[in-house]
């Protein structure tokens, strides 16, 4: 992060104590704080005592000088949870408030700004999380969006969005970060170009985005960003909260006004603004030192005698204990760095053959079926909106699955989410499900509307539809059952549903209930 910004929002920091304060004292509502203290990248968490903390990095970095500064704020301050989220960042959670203000100000210090990591600004910019590793990128994004997570920052102080800004970058049709859906979405093509979709989102009422411009050369994003952060202003919903993310701008302007509008707003910047990239794109010169042992969490990067090696704690949470663990681990080995992927796991890439041994080895905890990495937003147990209790969800169907020691891949991965707005994904996943509460005759219960057939790949998107509830206590034997009759056709998830599409109807249908 540019010194500049330090300098610039450290002052800042003198007003968020003093709200903290005064939320704590009951002079402010809940809400009157959230609408504060979101544009801090904090919110207190449900009840009110506690605190969450998000940590900002651009393409979801996390590199050695990073993962020690949160080793040694989770030791000083005896922080008892991390979680990684959808969005490549870290949430450290149960803060108290004089904790929070230390750890803030030193975060921002170790040049973790996290303005704008919450409220109405723009938020973390996302990168494919094997940027600059991937043997099957057409090139490395992270270094534009690097460029752009600092660039974006200067709008935080300079003007009022209508709703948070969310802009990522892809490397490959793998589309991790959902390019072709967010905000604003840059797409790498094979002659080394973008392609830029923009006003998509999850959420309440989710669209797909809309391509806005082909084939640019990557020195030129920044005039894209600023035609996107123009366009929003200009056309964003400033009346209506509910209607005020990029996405409604396609029924407002329609698909060939959005575009129109975006183009015009990008021919101003191009003829107004200075705003020309030189990026440098480091080389990784580290050398390999033999073949590591195949391995399903091990992947081999274009470097030749490198790799990266994939581990997903149980919905996202990373132990204070295990980041420690990974820091001792890693501290010297030669240009290894963490890399938070969009579906709250982690890679640690530039490992030769020994290193990789070796943190196969500490991350054996870790998920070990496509199943086991599925994702779960924080839930209602801790957010002050949430509904459903996503976490506690998602262990028990972790907790049923595993008696059954199906084959990887007879179940999908997951998304829950605890409230419509999606911060767990729910509606791009093969299978997806929505906190809620459903009547019964015994009276309201926990519930999750069930989605299926999500897919965010390049070519593919589809947004999951939504289902009738299931009570979150079936959702396990639901799962169950499902695995069964899966694993009786001897197949896995993706061939049995293209195949057997009616069975899993059938089978939603018997574990859901009509409304009292």
């Amino acid at each position: 992060m540019a010194k500049d910004y330090r300098i610039e929002f450290l002052p800042d920091l003198d007003e968020f104590r003093e709200k903290t304060i005064q939320f704590h004292n009951g002079e402010l509502t809940v809400a009157q704080y959230k609408g504060f203290s979101g544009g801090f990248g904090s919110y207190a968490q449900r009840g009110g005592k506690k605190h969450m903390f998000r940590l900002r990095m651009a393409g979801g970095r996390v590199t050695k000088e990073r993962l020690k500064f949160i080793t040694d704020v989770c030791q000083k301050y005896s922080v008892d949870r991390l979680k990684i989220t959808t969005c490549q960042s870290i949430q450290l959670h149960n803060l108290a408030p004089c904790d929070l203000f230390e750890i803030m100000e030193a975060a921002w210090n170790a040049g973790m700004v996290s303005r704008g990591g919450g409220g109405d600004f723009p938020r973390n910019v996302m990168a494919s999380p094997l940027s600059g590793v991937d043997a099957t990128e057409y090139f490395d994004v992270m270094p534009y969006a690097e460029a752009a997570g600092e660039y974006l920052m200067g709008f935080i102080k300079s003007v009022k969005f209508p709703r948070k800004l969310k802009v990522c970058f892809s490397g490959s049709p793998a589309n991790e970060t959902h390019a072709t859906f967010r905000d604003l979405g840059f797409v790498a093509n094979h002659d080394h170009t973008f392609d830029v979709y923009a006003a998509g989102g999850l959420g309440i009422k989710p669209s797909l985005g809309v391509c806005v411009a082909s084939a640019i050369p990557p020195a030129k994003t920044l005039y894209y960003i600023k035609a996107m952060v123009n366009t929003f202003l200009t056309y964003g919903n400033y009346e209506n909260r509910g209607k005020a993310r990029t996405r409604f701008m396609q029924e407002t302007l329609g698909r060939e006004g959005l575009v129109k509008a975006y183009q015009e707003n990008l021919e101003e910047a191009i003829a107004t603004e200075c705003l020309d990239l030189a990026v440098h794109v480091p080389a990784i010169t580290k050398k390999g030192t033999g073949q590591a042992a195949p391995d399903r969490r091990l992947i081999p990067q274009k470097q030749d005698g490198l790799y990266a090696v994939f581990y997903q704690p149980p919905g996202g949470n990373l132990l204070p204990v295990k980041a420690a663990q990974l820091y001792e681990t890693v501290k010297n080995m030669e240009d290894v760095e963490i890399r938070l992927t969009p579906d709250e796991g982690l890679y640690l890439i530039n490992c030769n053959a020994e290193e990789a041994a070796k943190l196969l080895e500490v991350t054996q905890d870790g998920a070990k079926t496509l199943f086991e990495t599925s994702v779960a937003c924080i839930g209602a147990g801790i957010c002050q909106v949430g509904i459903g209790d996503s976490q506690s969800l998602l262990s028990a169907c972790l907790e049923a699955v595993r008696k059954e020691n199906f084959a990887d891949g007879v179940l999908p991965q997951i998304h829950i989410s605890g409230c419509p707005s999606s911060c767990g994904t729910h509606q791009i996943g093969a299978l997806g499900f929505r906190g809620g509460i459903r009547q019964t005759a015994d009276g309201p219960k926990p519930a999750f509307a069930i989605f299926e057939g999500g897919c965010p790949f390049q070519g593919k998107e589809n947004l999951a539809d939504t289902g009738k509830p299931i009570l979150a206590n079936d959702i396990p034997q639901f799962l169950v059952e499902l695995g069964q009759m899966i694993s009786a056709d001897n197949s896995s998830y993706e061939p049995w549903i293209a195949k057997h599409h009616g069975k899993l109807e059938a089978l939603i249908a018997k574990y859901t209930r009509e409304l009292l």
